[in-house]
C-alpha cells in the first residue's frame, strides 16, 4: 500500500508534535516564557522543555535555579498554573502540582487531577487551585507539575519554577510526590 506525500506529511508532523510543558510560572530555562528571565551564568535554554525527564535522575530536568523567583505566591490564596498551548495530551493521565522547600530534593502534593489531566475533552490547559494556608514562607521554594501520560509508552513530565511563597507556618507536610 502507498502512502501520498500528504499522508506521509500529515503523519509525520504528527510525530513532531510536542509533547506538553509549562508556561506559568516559568519553568526553569523554558525559552518560550514572556517575559524570559535572565539565564544563570553558564546555563543555556532548554528547547527539549516538553519532552520527559531523563534517565538521568535530574527531576526537574535541572538543578541550577533562576537567579530571582519567577512568580510570588501567598499561602491561602488561589493560583493558576499554565500550560503551554497544543502539545500531544496522550489521553490525559495523571498529573501533580507540588511544593518543595529543599530545593527539588523532596516534594509535597498541593493538587492532583487523576485520569483526564487535560478535562474531558484534552483541551485544559489552565489549572487554578488554592494553597495551602499553613504554608511557610520562602524566597527558595520550588515549584512542580508533574505528569504521567495515560495512553503510550508511560513517560514522566516534569517541569519546575521558581518561586517565592508568603506565609505564616513553619512547616508543611502532606503527600509526597
Amino acid at each position: 500500500m502507498f502512502m501520498t506525500k500528504l499522508q506521509s506529511f500529515a503523519m509525520l508532523a504528527g510525530l513532531a508534535t510536542a509533547h506538553m510543558a509549562m508556561e506559568s510560572p516559568c519553568p526553569r530555562f523554558n525559552p518560550h516564557c514572556s517575559p524570559k528571565p535572565e539565564l544563570p551564568s553558564g546555563a543555556s535554554w532548554d528547547y527539549s522543555i516538553t519532552n520527559p525527564i531523563p534517565y538521568d535522575g535530574i527531576l526537574c530536568k535541572s538543578n541550577t535555579p533562576w537567579p530571582k523567583p519567577v512568580a510570588s505566591w501567598t499561602a491561602g490564596q488561589s493560583v493558576t498554573v499554565k500550560l503551554e498551548p497544543g502539545g500531544a495530551t496522550h489521553g490525559g493521565g495523571h498529573c501533580q502540582f507540588s511544593l518543595s522547600y529543599d530545593g527539588g530534593k523532596t516534594f509535597v502534593v498541593l493538587h492532583e487531577i487523576l485520569g483526564k489531566c487535560f478535562g474531558q475533552d484534552d483541551s485544559q490547559r489552565d489549572f487554578t487551585f488554592t494553597l495551602p494556608s499553613g504554608l511557610p514562607s520562602s524566597e527558595k521554594a520550588v515549584f512542580a507539575w508533574t505528569w504521567v501520560n495515560a495512553i503510550g509508552n508511560r513517560e514522566f513530565y516534569m517541569n519546575c519554577a521558581d518561586i517565592s511563597i508568603k506565609g505564616s507556618g513553619s512547616s508543611y507536610t502532606g503527600k509526597e510526590m
